[in-house]
């Protein structure tokens, strides 16, 4: 398996194959509204912004697994980020990350990673860097702030 042969579900519910995205550095997050993390968002437009031009794109999952702190519609959520924080990539279905219902692309995911920071998802933010390729070369903790994915970006670009 690939991480182009999974399809998701955007967050107007339409079918979204990840082969869209061949030949892309993608950022896969999962998000949340009303987290302590959430001014991230302002971080990720910002690397968006940044680097969308030279083939980088950002893929949002919304989750609200995490103490409830993704509550809304898929379209209260895009409404939110988009009026808050000015997002202009692209926002998928919310999903869960972990446990018998998780979203098959995060258990792909999440095997890719090495088992780095173990096989669950510990909190909203947590973020998987793909080269162009399709290979997960990276995941960072929720702690970890864009603007520090900076240098990660750049080399795959």
């Amino acid at each position: 398996m690939s991480i182009y042969d999974y399809t998701v579900k955007d967050n107007n519910g339409q079918d979204v194959s990840l082969s869209d995205y061949k030949g892309k550095v993608l950022l896969i997050v999962n998000t949340a509204t009303g987290c302590g993390f959430t001014p991230q968002y302002d971080g990720l437009q910002a690397l968006y912004v940044k680097y969308a031009e030279k083939g980088f794109e950002i893929l949002d999952f919304p989750c609200n697994q995490f103490a409830g702190q993704a509550p809304g519609t898929d379209e209260e959520i895009a409404n939110f980020c988009s009026g808050r924080f000015g997002v202009t990539f692209k926002q998928f279905h919310k999903i869960n990350v972990n446990g018998k219902n998780e979203e098959p692309l995060y258990t792909f995911l999440k095997s890719q990673a090495g088992g780095v920071m173990g096989d669950r998802i510990k909190w909203n933010f947590t973020k998987f860097l793909v080269d162009r390729e399709g290979n997960v070369v990276a995941r960072f903790p929720s702690t970890k702030k864009p603007e520090a994915l900076e240098d990660d970006i750049e080399k795959l670009l």
